[in-house]
């Protein structure tokens, strides 16, 4: 199968007319003027890699924790129609042993996938803090545990993994955790201190930078500072204009630069779905003019998607190239997949999100080389 007569963003994020060829799912040849197979005509269009949402909870009315047997059907087939190839389900702060049926459903639908098919899963909860919980139970939240930890990653590969680097232990944890999977501060309460602690001893990202900690003070910067100086860190921004103000998100994506920012979209069930009352987690939220919102009026996941967040990163200010990486090699590379995916290279996965040329509308998805 050929794929001809759009425009690419190369492995280099520089937009280029060229044909790709994908043979057996992945990309076999990319250059000008390619013939010997079946041709897909895409003129007009314009091929990125295909998007990744590393940090998702639900979406088309089916919550990951509820771990139903149509639940990562039902994820996987509304992501592709938002033009995501690839994610990773998120858990919630929950029992151990609900947690664990979580990932037993995700074990069993690996390759089974209908869309966007799973990269591992996030593994948000339990080692929180109860001051910054957010929507996360506060009664299953316990202290870092790298044997919870390991015996969940049996059941099925876990990508990333969230900490609150001022429990006690979470130095430690990190350390040990960061040979298993990508460690990432989150739900903090952390002083500057502690956060910088963390990220030179195993925490290489961060869950929602600038929400679920404290707020950016003059005298008192706290974790998200940290995580802007980390550079060695990957950093996520929920993009959807509501959890941080547009202009913020802008100065956040210029200062984290085009290789650190992460767009995920934190979105619950409700994503693709109407106003109304949902369930995150076991969690009631209240979904209104598509801000989803527990009973305390606590902001709670999101509604959104990655489409949407790419061309809201866009219309904030933030060039084109930053907004493609930030939805595929960023997150590709903050796990540990970028050998196989995020960008349009011989060799890797054939996984593209076809746009209209003004990149304002989605036309198809190509996963593992096949038209979704």
């Amino acid at each position: 199968m050929i794929l001809k007569n759009a425009d690419i963003f190369d492995s280099e994020f520089a937009p280029r007319r060229a044909d790709v060829r994908v043979e057996d799912g992945k990309i076999a040849e990319i250059g000008e003027n390619l013939n010997g197979g079946e041709e897909h005509d895409l003129s007009g269009c314009v091929i990125l890699p295909g998007f990744i949402d590393i940090h998702i909870h639900g979406c088309g009315g089916a919550d990951f924790s509820d771990a139903q047997p149509h639940t990562l059907e039902t994820m996987s087939r509304t992501l592709a129609s938002f033009g995501v190839t690839s994610f990773c389900p998120a858990s919630m702060t929950l029992p151990y042993d609900r947690i664990e049926k979580a990932f037993e459903n995700a074990a069993g639908y690996l390759g089974k996938e209908c869309g966007a098919y799973i990269l591992g899963i996030n593994m948000e909860g339990p080692f929180l803090s109860y001051a910054k919980r957010g929507a996360q139970n506060p009664e299953y939240l316990h202290e870092p545990d790298i044997d919870e930890l390991k015996k969940l990653d049996k059941i099925c590969k876990i990508r990333l993994v969230s900490l609150a680097p001022e429990l006690p232990g979470a130095i430690e944890f990190a350390h040990e955790a960061s040979k298993i999977c990508t460690v990432s501060a989150a739900h903090t309460a952390a002083t500057f201190e502690q956060a910088e602690l963390g990220y030179k001893n195993g925490i290489t990202h961060t869950t929602h930078l600038l929400n679920g900690m404290d707020p950016i003070y003059n005298r008192k910067p706290g974790a998200a500072v940290a995580a802007l100086r980390a550079e060695n860190a990957t950093a996520e921004l929920i993009s959807d204009g509501m959890h941080i103000h547009p202009a913020y998100l802008a100065l956040l994506y210029k200062i984290l630069g085009e290789d650190r920012s992460v767009a995920v979209s934190d979105s619950m069930c409700a994503s693709g779905l109407g106003d109304g009352e949902y369930e995150l987690g076991g969690t009631t939220v209240y979904v209104k003019d598509g801000k989803a919102l527990l009973a305390d009026g606590t902001i709670a996941a999101s509604t959104t998607n990655i489409f949407a967040e790419f061309r809201n990163i866009i219309s904030f200010g933030v060039p084109v190239r930053q907004a493609v990486k930030s939805c595929t090699i960023n997150p590709a590379r903050a796990i540990g997949v970028d050998d196989v995916t995020g960008s349009i290279a011989v060799g890797k996965r054939a996984d593209f999100t076809v746009l209209s040329s003004d990149l304002k509308e989605l036309e198809c998805v190509y996963i593992k080389g096949k038209r979704i």
